[in-house]
């Protein structure tokens, strides 16, 4: 019997299937799913199990789910998509009788107003459905969704839409080991996890940089309209830009402030910090 992960192409399940071999499990307990394979060359050199799956091919789902005793069930990236594409992962789950489905969801998902909540929702409510042992891991924020845009920020600052709405953002690297934890250990079927790392606000992410950085980088807040005609003048795409504006709005609202604590308790120690995030990317 094996351990699952989809999206091992992606960065979330790349750092899930590394996490579990650095905690011992044999590699070829350990099967990595992704639409090109070729991007898991260097897994399967080492002994993980290399399978092809697409969310858009339930055929393919089946045949790469045999034999799994836990789904790492990493949601979909193509918003709007998503409902459809998540309900073949969980038939195929259903059929193959998967053990535990561990599904990466958002912060408050049953009661967000985010627009990015509400496939995420239906999910959850599929598998609850199904029959299948779950644990919902309810990530906020990426820290890397803010490090990453560092060179902006140094040359026009900070903008957005949230307020003073605090963010309870993890790095991907921490949220992968949490999800590790369940996947190895036993007591979480039934569990709803609401993860995330010490809270800020878009003002503290502003000052945190300038501190470090040595420049002054200050947060603007702007209407959500506003905020999603600068994006769009940055060159995203209007849904795209839409939606990030949207997030920042459910931002104000609290909908991505969860306490520390459930993803302490899973790392065994606390995550890893604004400060020290913006301290590795700078």
């Amino acid at each position: 019997m094996s351990i699952v992960v989809t999206g091992a192409t992606g960065h979330l399940g790349r750092l899930v299937v590394e996490s579990l071999l650095r905690r011992g499990v044999p590699a070829d307990r350990i099967v990595a799913l992704g639409r090109d394979v070729t991007r898991l060359a260097d897994l399967a050199e080492r002994g993980v199990v290399v399978r092809p799956a697409d969310y858009t091919d339930p055929g393919s789902l089946r045949a790469a789910f045999a034999g799994a005793e836990t789904l790492m069930f990493v949601s979909g990236s193509e918003v709007g998509r998503r409902v459809e594409q998540h309900r073949a992962v969980i038939a195929a789950a259903r059929e193959a009788g998967v053990g535990l489905v561990a599904y990466t969801s958002i912060a408050h998902a049953d009661t967000a107003t985010m627009s990015l909540a509400a496939e995420h929702r239906v999910t959850e409510e599929e598998l609850r459905a199904s029959g299948l042992p779950y644990v919902l891991l309810r990530n906020s924020w990426y820290l890397e969704n803010y490090t990453g845009q560092l060179p902006t920020y140094l040359a026009h600052g900070v903008a957005g839409s949230a307020g003073d709405g605090r963010v309870s953002a993890a790095t991907r690297a921490d949220y992968a080991e949490a999800a590790a934890e369940v996947l190895t250990t036993d007591g979480h079927a039934g569990q709803v996890y609401e993860l995330g790392g010490e809270a800020f606000t878009l003002t503290e992410l502003a000052a945190e940089i300038s501190r470090q950085s040595g420049r002054t980088v200050g947060y603007t807040d702007l209407p959500v309209a506003d905020f999603t005609a600068l994006l769009v003048a940055a060159g995203l795409p209007e849904a795209y830009a839409a939606t990030l504006a949207d997030a920042d709005r459910g931002l104000a609202r609290g909908e991505l402030h969860v306490p520390v604590q459930d993803l302490e308790k899973l790392l065994g120690r606390r995550p890893t910090s604004l400060a020290e995030a913006v301290r590795a990317a700078l």
